[in-house]
């Protein structure tokens, strides 16, 4: 299955044969489109925020590259190439960027060097609470030297700089008096806002097809509106079960990608057991990870050894995680200083969301487990309270994954032992010196093949060592109507096709 290609955005621009200049500013309100044509999307809760600069959701992130542009992207080795603008580093601490392109804002301004030093600013001030603020750390100010060049003046080198520049950038007179963007974004992206509502929300493309992300919750309910014509398509978040319906349903159609989100499972290295290697590593080769895939995703996942993907820029394609071997994981068993020896099953606690997908693969975990001597206790929540205990470290073990990863600072969010929440997502609390030198050795090299390659004996380490369990690599999955045509899945789970995705003769409106 081949890897898919990432499209640039001037590409996309061609592709959906339309011109930025062809956007006509829109009142807010929902209203019909003039061809009456609606691409209808079904998604299981509305965009949480439609300010990039607080975004970090990856709906609402997936949706913000739709309404926005921005500096940067990433190639299919998720390396940064130009989008609005190419760069050149002036110094170790001083980048200059030069806009290639002027796109029209859609309150009808044109995007230049001063809406760039805005929107990096404004989130750099403390009292803005962006989520972003840790990642741009680096960044003490950014100076607009004319309408298409800007400097980026940092506070010390930062080697992975120019990748952390993903964010939309918004204009500047609409942020010096304090817009809302979340709740009436302005961008200068393909899309523009329409409505917004607990319900759906509604976007339009130059051509005036509208783009509406209804929300309904329930899986079922949203093949079944799939069914009835209710909904034009459905990306992820379906069970097994119904992906494999849908598949042979005569009007429906799924397509699949190659994806690059990692699930893992989490340990607590505070806890007296976990935090002894022998027993996360018999946990590691007490899982039959293959079985799983090809029992719970028919296949459609691949075995995860780094947190990056192979084709990533700084990915180890020699690491494929730990193979299944139940003698190996119940010698490793024995070695366990438990509290009170005795020949009793380890009892063990894993905790994972209400979702019926992650709760059957918990119990998957429990059964293999219980045949090498570990009693796993299966604890779901929902998703608000899983995920506060994760963060404040009320765990033994959880199951999570990581989403659209591009840019390997991820290491230092997640591993660093400085990163302990609330400072990081270090969540099972992994302090280790030869990791943290490692981050830090490959964070400072100015040579890209000397990152990388400190970045994968980083994920060989990481492997050796165990604060988390790879387990695999899900692939994307689309169930689209038949009658629409075009649309196509990224490995990154983007929707940059929505934006020329057509609906064929006979369609609903």
């Amino acid at each position: 299955m081949p890897f898919a290609k990432i499209i640039s955005r001037r590409d996309l621009i061609k592709k959906s044969g339309v011109s930025l200049a062809a956007f006509t500013p829109l009142l807010v309100g929902c209203e019909q489109s003039t061809n009456n044509q609606r691409i209808l999307i079904g998604v299981t809760a509305r965009p949480r925020m439609l300010d990039p600069r607080r975004a970090t959701d990856a709906l609402s992130s997936r949706v913000n590259r739709l309404i926005y542009r921005q500096l940067v992207d990433f190639n299919e080795r998720s390396e940064p190439v130009a989008d609005l603008a190419t760069w050149q580093m002036i110094s170790p601490t001083r980048y200059r960027f030069n806009l290639i392109e002027t796109p029209t804002f859609h309150h009808g301004k044109t995007l230049n060097a001063a809406d760039v030093a805005a929107t990096y600013n404004s989130l750099l001030e403390p009292g803005f609470g962006s989520p972003h603020r840790g990642t741009l750390k680096h960044i003490q100010r950014v100076e607009a030297l004319n309408d298409h060049q800007c400097d980026f003046i940092l506070h010390e080198p930062d080697a992975l700089f120019v990748g952390r520049l993903t964010l939309g950038i918004l204009p500047k007179d609409l942020i010096d008096s304090a817009h809302d963007f979340t709740a009436q974004p302005i961008g200068s992206g393909q899309a523009t806002f329409v409505d917004l509502n607990e319900q759906r929300l509604v976007l339009k493309r130059p051509d005036s097809v509208e783009l509406h992300f209804v929300v309904v919750k329930d899986a079922m309910v949203r093949v079944l509106k799939l069914q009835k014509g209710e909904l034009d398509c459905v990306q992820n978040d379906l069970s097994p079960e119904l992906v494999n319906y849908c598949a042979k349903q005569p009007d429906l159609k799924v397509t699949w990608q190659v994806g690059t989100s990692y699930s893992y499972i989490g340990f607590n290295l505070d806890d007296p057991l976990l935090s002894q290697p022998v027993l996360r590593q018999a946990i590691a080769y007490g899982l039959d990870r293959q079985r799983i895939i090809d029992a719970m995703f028919d296949g459609q996942a691949r075995l995860a050894g780094g947190l990056l993907v192979p084709e990533h820029w700084a990915g180890n394609p020699e690491l494929s995680g730990f193979e299944y071997n139940p003698d190996k994981a119940r010698a490793l068993l024995a070695q366990v200083k438990r509290p009170q020896q005795g020949s009793e099953p380890i009892q063990l606690s894993y905790k994972t969301s209400s979702d019926p997908t992650r709760i059957r693969l918990a119990t998957l975990y429990q059964a293999q487990l219980k045949e090498i001597g570990i009693d796993l206790q299966i604890q779901s929540y929902d998703w608000g309270t899983f995920y506060s205990d994760i963060v404040k470290g009320r765990f033994q073990l959880f199951g999570l994954a990581w989403v659209g990863i591009k840019s390997p600072d991820i290491f230092q969010y997640v591993f660093a032992s400085n990163a302990i929440p609330p400072n990081g997502a270090n969540r099972g609390r992994y302090r280790d010196g030869r990791a943290d030198q490692l981050i830090h050795a490959a964070s400072q090299a100015e040579d890209l093949n000397q990152q990388a390659s400190l970045y994968r004996d980083l994920q060989a380490h990481l492997q050796q060592t165990l604060p988390i369990m790879p387990l695999w690599y899900e692939n994307q999955y689309a169930v689209v109507r038949q009658h629409l045509q075009g649309y196509q899945l990224f490995a990154d789970g983007r929707l940059d096709s929505l934006l020329w995705v057509q609906k064929g003769k006979g369609a609903k409106g």
